[in-house]
């Protein structure tokens, strides 16, 4: 895994964790069961610590245990239509009720009345327009809501303050300029203090409201919905985080001529989402920076010295030694080819008709194409092999013909009557191939690079903003 992948895993994993806080907060208050809605765990005069039923019971029990659980009722609007039975403790629970809760809270007071043994609940839930009070249940929470109006301004206000405190310190540029390394990282920083100061606003203002148990709820639902985006969005976020590393690292300069990966060409600026390349066929390119980020780089323009090479055959029966050395004083006869380091030639293998040898040569970028040079050493090299009697063979095959194949039209001839081919001598000096290859122009084409310092001068239409900055270190 690469760098950028384990900070943007990390980053996504630290972010849903402090989501997902707020919900382990709220989570303990969820077993606290209210007293008042759950049976009192001491004991009734009429049963025994033991939990056991007494064998006789007070003349008028049952009767004080009715008028005291409709007398409890009586003081409970939702209870109003709710009778109670008492016979041998044991309290039959009839009648409606508007909500299902107060079912079972009506269940719940009348099993802690002293003397009871045990509740029979038959107690049903309104169904109707009246007696489920919804139009009174409405009117109350519009009621509620008007009068909770000033209070949300009051929270709205404070929210917009703690918000607009965030923006104007953010706002100053200029310090997190001086702080942060680069621009992109200090507009990271703006934007993280903007983040805190609205989501610390919000809070402060539900806080007001008494809605911080709704926050709760919501932060914690965030927690698993932000686990999830950060593993959608892994990619994205690891291309930020190749972003930033790139913007601090510097692998490159503007109007340099590098390699990424199988991608040629000269930078034309680094965004926080791409590196954007001219290709020498004046294409533009953009690459992703986590491809950057993990890419091989060859930059060719950071040394200005580079090597070309090439290779080339000469027949099996030819000297190696002798060529390799006419090859070697032809490239040295070249005026663009550098004297230190020498020009060099070695012999890579030897084949069925040839002997491959491949020549070195250096040269000075600043003052020199590589790709004219190359060519003209070719030319210049060739020319020279050949005029000192060096054969270049082509590929050569052997047919091989079997009992099958009818026979093909040969004329005889004598051996006599063919002329011996002219040998040539093999020179052991430059030939006039490397003087005509000196006088041709090798000078650098600079015609991409001159496109790409155009469009940098140009002012920005629409386009990102560039991280690469002169006057950082290169890594």
């Amino acid at each position: 895994m690469s760098l950028a992948r384990l900070l943007a895993a990390l980053l996504a994993v630290s972010l849903a964790s402090l989501l997902a806080a707020p919900l382990y907060a709220v989570l303990p208050a969820i077993d606290t069961a209210s007293p008042t809605d759950t049976p009192s765990a001491e004991p009734t005069a009429a049963a025994p610590a033991t939990g056991a039923i007494a064998d006789t019971q007070d003349v008028g029990a049952d009767a004080r245990i009715a008028r005291r659980i409709e007398g409890i009722f009586g003081e409970l609007p939702a209870f109003r239509d709710v009778r109670a039975q008492v016979s041998e403790g044991v309290v039959t629970l009839s009648g409606t009720v508007p909500q299902d809760a107060d079912v079972a809270r009506a269940e719940a007071i009348a099993g802690r009345v002293s003397g009871v043994v045990t509740v029979e609940n038959r107690i049903e839930r309104d169904l109707s327009v009246s007696g489920s009070n919804a139009v009174g249940t409405l009117a109350d929470r519009t009621q509620s809501f008007v009068r909770m109006i000033p209070l949300a301004g009051v929270a709205l206000a404070i929210w917009a303050v703690i918000a607009l405190i965030g923006y104007l310190i953010a706002g100053v540029g200029a310090l997190w300029h001086r702080v942060a390394p680069n621009s992109f990282l200090a507009e990271l920083i703006a934007s993280a203090i903007r983040f805190v100061f609205v989501i610390g606003g919000l809070v402060v203002a539900l806080d007001v409201l008494g809605a911080t148990a709704l926050l709760s709820a919501v932060l914690g639902g965030a927690g698993v919905i932000g686990i999830a985006l950060g593993f959608a969005m892994r990619d994205t976020i690891e291309n930020y985080v190749a972003s930033l590393m790139l913007s601090l690292r510097q692998p490159f300069r503007a109007n340099e001529h590098v390699t990424i990966d199988s991608f040629e060409g000269r930078v034309i600026r680094l965004t926080s989402r791409a590196t954007v390349l001219m290709t020498l066929d004046g294409n533009h390119l953009r690459i992703p920076n986590s491809t950057v980020f993990k890419a091989v780089i060859v930059n060719f323009t950071r040394n200005p010295a580079r090597r070309f090479d090439f290779l080339l055959g000469i027949d099996a029966d030819d000297d190696p030694d002798a060529a390799r050395a006419l090859g070697r004083e032809t490239m040295a006869a070249l005026p663009f080819v550098l004297a230190d380091p020498p020009p060099e030639a070695r012999t890579e293998e030897v084949g069925d008709s040839n002997i491959v040898i491949r020549f070195l040569g250096w040269i000075d970028q600043r003052e020199t194409d590589w790709s004219k040079a190359r060519s003209r050493a070719i030319a210049a090299v060739k020319g020279a092999l050949e005029e000192g009697g060096f054969a270049l063979p082509e590929p050569i095959y052997r047919l091989r013909f079997d009992e099958r194949t009818p026979p093909l039209p040969l004329q005889r001839v004598d051996a006599g009557s063919v002329p011996p081919a002219p040998h040539k001598e093999k020179a052991a000096v430059p030939s006039a191939a490397a003087a005509s290859a000196a006088h041709e122009d090798v000078r650098p084409s600079d015609e991409v690079a001159e496109m790409v310092s155009r469009e940098r001068r140009e002012p920005d239409q629409g386009q990102e903003k560039d991280l690469l900055d002169p006057s950082r270190p290169v890594e």
